[in-house]
């Protein structure tokens, strides 16, 4: 089973709301999901991100494929250079 994390929207319309998951690459986006990693809301002024670092690290790890939205965010929050180390160092 091919695992992606990505975005599923949740919300209003004209006010997304986004939880980042892990789901089969096959569900569709906003169908079913595997786990909850974190959320963000681009609406709120500053824009509110929070992820679960120790989920994320272990998705990637096993080897999970950020969507590019997500790989951005994970990137803000320098997870995606602890992925790299990590994979790295081994």
């Amino acid at each position: 089973m091919a695992v992606k994390l990505r975005m599923k929207r949740m919300g209003s319309k004209r006010n997304p709301f986004y939880r980042i998951v892990a789901a089969d690459a096959r569900a569709p986006r906003d169908g079913r999901i595997i786990e909850q990693i974190g959320t963000y809301n681009p609406v709120s002024e500053p824009k509110q991100l929070e992820i679960n670092e120790e989920l994320a690290l272990k998705w990637l790890s096993n080897g999970a494929q950020p969507s590019d939205t997500v790989r951005n965010l994970l990137s803000k929050q320098g997870i995606m250079q602890k992925h790299h180390e990590a994979k790295t160092t081994k």
